[in-house]
């Protein structure tokens, strides 16, 4: 099954682009589905039609899903949440407060996205759409299984032996609802299931992340951004969409000035995220709503391809840890030392070559540290970066 995932910041139309995309596919003949996990669902208005819980065909070959977020938590939290609950209400909290603290956040999104893991394993479908929600909340999300290994691994075995210890002495005396071994047994029924997830995500011959752009200062930012994180974490990027580019024969003079402030932002985006393809929408004069404007978008952005291939394979960046030293690795292919050079300023790192100019957001494990020396190995710019208290 192949796996497309879309984020972006909020309000730069990854909605409408995961829409076009599935649809697109599904026209091809691919049997696909797609599906939100933005606990804000807009995939139906998009669609212009009701969508629920369960699968719904849209066009053939196409179904759509907004999960229905309630039951999704009870089908993974139930007994984790529900333990939580007991807990809260022991701490003196009112029992319906207690039942909506026990909502931790991001459960909801991380319930919907373990559809991916239903999908694959069904085989229903041969294409996996999915709307995200917006970066931020995206990027915690993936982040989430690597979060979820470390405990599971160093802190789970401890606090399991020690429950199964304290509580047949604390929980008569002092009544505090102390996890039973089916608590344990579904946190770790729910973790096996979340790692398997996150193997299907960072398969890059199965699963791509697109980020979604307006050619705009703050929108560029988070993305660029967003795709450090991505790497870090080991999810393939293969695609930028640009969305909402003001088209060439609007002539109106109270546009020109968005229309010059794109075409800066416009070259901007193709030096600082090259190699990674960038496809292109321009800004519709209705808006993108239904099935026939949704064909309209899917043309721009596609035109007679196959949206489900993999634009680009291979890392743009990554971060790897050498003799206790943190590198960065930027790929830069056709480029000698001697034409490069770099520049820092806080949390960016700018680097130069010839007229070619790329900005690096650096992530907080790198904010912190001063850079040592730059070297290329096999076309790859490798920065290493000074240990802590050196």
């Amino acid at each position: 099954m192949r796996v497309i995932l879309y984020t972006g910041k909020g309000g730069v139309g990854k909605t409408s682009v995961a829409a076009a995309t599935a649809l697109r596919s599904s026209q091809l003949g691919h049997r696909t589905i797609v599906l939100s996990t933005d606990p804000a669902h807009s995939l139906a208005d998009s669609f212009d039609v009701p969508l629920g819980g369960d699968p719904r065909l849209i066009a053939p070959n196409l179904w759509g899903q907004e999960v229905s977020i309630l039951q999704e938590v009870r089908n993974h939290w139930g007994i984790i949440q529900d333990w939580v609950a007991e807990l809260l209400a022991w701490r003196g909290l009112d029992e319906i407060v207690a039942e909506e603290l026990a909502v931790l956040p991001g459960m909801e999104e991380l319930a919907s996205l373990l559809y991916v893991t239903t999908y694959h394993d069904k085989s229903e479908y041969e294409v996996l759409v999915i709307d995200c929600a917006p970066t931020g909340e995206t990027l915690r999300l993936l982040a989430f299984p690597e979060v979820a290994r470390w405990w599971m691994e160093r802190i789970f075995p401890i606090e399991r032996k020690a429950a199964t210890l304290l509580r047949p002495f604390v929980k008569p005396i002092l009544n505090i609802p102390i996890p039973d071994d089916q608590v344990f047994k579904s946190i770790s029924e729910l973790f096996a299931q979340i790692n398997r997830m996150r193997a299907i995500l960072t398969d890059p011959e199965t699963t791509s992340v697109r980020l979604v752009v307006n050619p705009e200062k703050m929108v560029i930012k988070e993305s660029q951004r967003t795709l450090t994180y991505l790497n870090l974490y080991g999810y393939a990027t293969d695609l930028l969409i640009c969305n909402r580019l003001i088209p060439d024969q609007v002539s109106d003079p109270y546009f020109q000035s968005w229309k010059e402030s794109q075409i800066k932002y416009y070259q901007f985006i193709e030096e600082n995220f090259s190699p990674l393809p960038i496809r292109n929408a321009p800004l519709l004069n209705r808006e993108v709503v239904g099935i026939d404007m949704l064909e309209i978008m899917a043309v721009a952005l596609f035109g007679e391809d196959d949206p489900t291939q993999v634009f680009f394979k291979g890392t743009i960046q990554g971060i790897e840890k050498e003799d206790g030293q943190f590198v960065l690795v930027l790929r830069l292919p056709f480029v000698s030392k001697e034409e490069v050079s770099l520049m820092r300023s806080g949390n960016e790192l700018t680097v130069q070559v010839g007229n070619f100019r790329r900005n690096v957001i650096l992530p907080q494990v790198l904010a912190g540290l001063a850079t040592r020396e730059a070297r290329f190995v096999e076309g790859n710019l490798r920065i290493e970066f000074e240990e802590k208290g050196v």
